[in-house]
């Protein structure tokens, strides 16, 4: 089981990197938005909008966040880079650079 952190507080105009954990699938999964904690309910069905392909393995968990960046551009860039990554990769990048 991977610890669920804290979400980033919402700053507008800033965006972060986020990763999700999902102990039923035991995968993870990268997005970036400017309202984590909102992402996060919407990637768990609480609101409308989340994902397709993390409607399977809920509840997901925030394990980790990156940022926050000053536009979209940057926090694209860092979330290919997390994506690049492959599970436990994913989540030590979290835990070596910020969330």
């Amino acid at each position: 089981m991977i610890p669920s952190v804290s979400p980033p507080p919402a700053a507008p105009g800033h965006w972060f990197v986020y990763v999700l954990w999902s102990d039923t699938l035991a995968r993870t999964y990268v997005g970036l938005a400017v309202d984590v904690s909102r992402r996060v309910r919407q990637h768990g069905g609480e609101l409308a909008g989340g994902a397709r392909t993390t409607r399977a393995g809920r509840p997901w968990c925030l394990a980790g966040w990156y940022g926050p960046f000053p536009d979209r551009g940057g926090a694209t860039r860092a979330e290919r880079a997390v994506k690049a990554l492959k599970g436990p990769a994913r989540l030590r990048w979290v835990a070596d650079v910020g969330g």
